[in-house]
């Protein structure tokens, strides 16, 4: 389905009846890492799972304000286009934490976050390709280089139990066209993790009045595990045996969580 925010197509996947549930992806994700999970909840929850702006479904905006403030006006703009007027449970990974800046920006919206490996402080230093891709004229290098095989071996030591299927078709959805590949430039050379400072205070108000579930894949080769006790919250569930795609690879616990 699609829908116009801020005058721009996004694409977004709606199914199930109750409560809404807003699905935010990471990066090199699309709307469709939600899958397996959205099948097993939609029974209890009206899912809304988007391809962020300029990924894979979604139109890129070239005028976007690439910042927590920009990020969090799009996702405030994204949830009245689709006409949800009700606290929703939001679910984040990777990239979605752009999620988070939106439920501390519009905190009335909230009902319930569950949080799956992503990182909200402004003490974490960024991963080795989070360097790469942030760096001028390198980063561009290396999304030009990038291919299917790269894709596979990166992927793949990020979460050990990805099939080459999940993989491939996570590659023809957010890294086959070269423009995607730039917007996740963009996004990532606007987001230091100084500028987090604030923004987890913030944070940290919204925990003390909505509850907040993490769950970590302990074998994360990009978010050290410390990372998973900076989210204001007792409840953290460590899942042994996963990396860090945790909805692909864990799709029953995160259900469960639900």
């Amino acid at each position: 389905m699609e829908t116009l925010v801020q005058n721009h197509k996004v694409y977004f996947e709606r199914s199930g009846e109750g409560p809404p549930a807003l699905f935010m992806h990471g990066v090199p994700d699309t709307a469709d890492i939600w899958q397996d999970v959205i099948a097993g909840v939609r029974d209890r929850y009206t899912c809304y799972a988007p391809d962020f702006m300029g990924i894979h479904r979604s139109a890129e905006n070239p005028a976007f304000d690439y910042s927590f403030d920009g990020y969090a006006d799009w996702i405030e703009a994204l949830v009245q286009a689709l006409g949800i007027d009700q606290p929703v449970t939001l679910v984040v990974h990777d990239w979605g934490l752009m999620g988070l800046a939106w439920a501390c920006k519009y905190p009335q919206r909230i009902a319930r976050i569950v949080i799956t490996n992503t990182v909200f402080t402004h003490l974490y230093k960024w991963h080795f390709w989070a360097r790469v891709w942030r760096t001028p004229l390198l980063g561009e290098l290396a999304m030009l280089s990038m291919n299917r095989y790269i894709f596979r071996y990166e992927m793949r030591r990020g979460s050990r139990k990805l099939t080459r299927q999940q993989i491939d078709h996570a590659y023809s959805g957010a890294f086959a066209r070269l423009s995607s590949r730039f917007v996740v430039l963009r996004m990532y050379r606007s987001a230091d993790p100084a500028k987090l400072i604030g923004w987890e205070t913030r944070f940290e108000t919204l925990a003390q009045r909505v509850p907040v579930k993490v769950l970590w894949g302990e074998h994360d080769p990009y978010l050290p595990r410390w990372v998973s006790t900076c989210f204001y919250t007792q409840d953290v569930e460590l899942i042994p045996g996963i990396g860090h795609w945790v909805p692909t690879e864990a799709p029953a616990r995160v259900i469960a969580a639900l």
